[in-house]
């Protein structure tokens, strides 16, 4: 009796582990695909007081208007070719669109540049590897329309730079450095004049930042936002 109580377990053991061999299979079959992707953040530095909402192949990226420095967060999608468009907070009318190709397994970003009326846009590729998970990364990017030199970007007091000679639309590789907190100054390259600083900005080790400089060194009217550099977390 012993023995038969023991053939029935065995066989309701040997049961369910059949059937659960069986439903991981199936699952393993219905499992659809990787789906390939692509992924864009998208940036507002233009130097003015409006704000934006942005669409990519007529769909929203963003779900706040976006002000000046204001970014949007990574957002996903397939890979290809798509019209991005900008519009105020108000209105689905296009004030400036671009066409722009987003490649696959890419991180990007895109910058709104320029006043309205002159507006303008750079795409560019994020390198986010992290070959020192105890540092925190940083790229300069000039955004500034009417800088008329190129820029450094220092630490506040520092008599060397730490990236050099951004034009207009330059932007550098990303860079380690401590955690912690820093000022920064953008300076005429091969100068000492400051034209934007910035205190306070905390860089988290693991992290990648823009620091930008934005805005106009001569602004027309209280609408157009004045040199700024700003710190902005790429997440």
């Amino acid at each position: 009796m012993k023995n038969f109580t023991l053939f029935k377990r065995l066989t309701l053991q040997s049961f369910l582990l059949l059937l659960t061999i069986v439903s991981l299979f199936s699952c393993q079959k219905t499992e659809p695909s990787d789906t390939p992707t692509t992924s864009l953040r998208v940036i507002n530095a233009s130097p003015a007081s409006a704000t934006y909402n942005v669409y990519l192949g007529g769909t929203p990226i963003n779900t706040v208007a976006l002000p000046f420095t204001g970014a949007s967060t990574y957002k996903s999608g397939l890979p290809g070719a798509y019209s991005i468009k900008f519009t105020t907070a108000n209105s689905t009318e296009s004030l400036f669109s671009k066409d722009i190709s987003l490649a696959q397994s890419i991180y990007s970003s895109f910058y709104l540049l320029n006043k309205p009326g002159q507006l303008d846009g750079l795409l560019t590729t994020d390198d986010l590897s992290i070959p020192d998970a105890s540092k925190a990364y940083i790229r300069f990017i000039n955004l500034a329309p009417d800088a008329a030199t190129a820029l450094d970007l220092a630490k506040t007091g520092s008599t060397s730079a730490l990236i050099s000679n951004k034009a207009y639309k330059a932007i550098s590789n990303f860079i380690a450095v401590d955690a912690g907190s820093y000022a920064f100054d953008a300076k005429e390259t091969g100068g000492l004049t400051v034209k934007a600083t910035l205190a306070g900005a905390i860089l988290t080790a693991g992290y990648h930042y823009d620091v930008i400089c934005a805005g106009l060194s001569n602004p027309a009217n209280d609408t157009e936002r004045p040199l700024t550099l700003q710190v902005i977390k790429i997440q």
